[in-house]
């Protein structure tokens, strides 16, 4: 289902890189991987997966084999999946996860750095929090068929949690233009830079829930992203789907939605439909980028079909329209159609 290869007049050098919104592993879905199997959450999607060069998705949850919930302060959600989750995401072929958002402190301290300590030993990279923050903010490098990717990784959730000196934590950083927060945008950017990074994703955990349209401010701060040096941005947190916008050539993901999850729907915002991003990326940039719709449906996420293919299409294509991207049906999938050198309609 990946789109056809290059053709005449792109480049020759691509790999597939995938995007997936937040990914939660636990309470029930936990439980259906341990009647089911741990391939079950990603249903047909799984193949797409792992036939990826790279695979990329938010984890919105810790995996750990226990844990004591978060008590300090209120929080009402606390997600935690067995370690069978890891096996989960070793089967969907996923190679890096970041976790600078709400729920990676759910079961305090001990419960992170044991999944930090999982992911390591599975080899899947990851971003976004760490014993410190000077490892919060260190991105993931990953190389592909002599293609770097470098993913850095904030979240405006949770400042409480936010990574010290020497204080384990998430990369937080507030949604505002100013000088102080785009200095440690550009030095996280800068670092993947000088570790080899080619293209540069930074993914950003922001917002409030089921909110279909970013504010000025925050597309005011992904186009400073860009600006900053960085190639995609992609956002998440909403819990359902936003616009896509191309400011100079460059993809705003503003929100991916979700991608696998428990989660109560809702009838109209319909957070249970969501798309899987495809990107085709050369040593200079994006060079195509295709949308999967996808559905979630009794704790597993397939392809959309039918209806519901045309409702998440739908849906997509005016949010985006709104943002002056024109996104087309393609044999089966969606596709953005211009990724050239332009800037976004305000």
């Amino acid at each position: 289902m990946w789109p056809a290869e290059p053709t005449v007049g792109m480049p020759t050098e691509t790999i597939r890189l995938a995007l997936a919104g937040d990914v939660m592993l636990g309470r029930t879905v936990n439980e259906v991987m341990h009647r089911s199997g741990p391939a079950y959450p990603w249903g047909n999607t799984i193949d797409f997966l792992r036939k990826a060069d790279l695979t990329v998705i938010n984890l919105e949850c810790v995996i750990a084999a226990d844990g004591v919930p978060w008590s300090r302060w209120p929080k009402v959600f606390h997600f935690r999946a067995d370690p069978v989750a890891m096996e989960s995401l070793i089967l969907a072929g996923i190679d890096a996860v970041t976790l600078a958002n709400n729920h990676v402190l759910d079961f305090e301290e001990q419960a992170m750095l044991e999944l930090l300590g999982r992911l390591d030993d599975a080899g899947i990279a990851h971003c976004g929090a760490a014993p410190d923050l000077t490892a919060a903010a260190r991105p993931a490098l990953l190389t592909r068929k002599g293609i770097t990717v470098g993913i850095v990784a904030f979240t405006d959730n949770e400042p409480g949690w936010a990574a010290g000196p020497s204080q384990s934590g998430i990369n937080y950083v507030p949604i505002r233009v100013t000088d102080e927060v785009l200095s440690a945008v550009r030095s996280a950017i800068q670092v993947a830079r000088l570790g080899g990074a080619n293209l540069v994703v930074l993914a950003c955990h922001w917002g409030p829930n089921m909110r279909e349209r970013p504010t000025p401010t925050f597309r005011a701060f992904a186009r400073a992203v860009l600006d900053a040096g960085a190639d995609v941005f992609f956002g998440h947190s909403a819990h359902i789907i936003q616009g896509i916008e191309i400011y100079h050539g460059k993809p705003i993901i503003y929100d991916a939605g979700d991608f696998v999850d428990d989660y109560a729907v809702d009838p109209y915002l319909r957070n249970d439909q969501s798309l899987l991003f495809a990107l085709t990326v050369s040593r200079d940039g994006v060079v195509a980028l295709d949308l999967y719709p996808v559905l979630i449906d009794d704790y597993q996420v397939n392809f959309a079909t039918g209806p519901e293919f045309e409702s998440i299409a739908s849906r997509i294509e005016a949010l985006s329209a709104e943002m002056g991207t024109a996104v087309e049906r393609r044999n089966g999938h969606l596709g953005v159609r211009d990724l050239g050198k332009k800037k976004g309609k305000g």
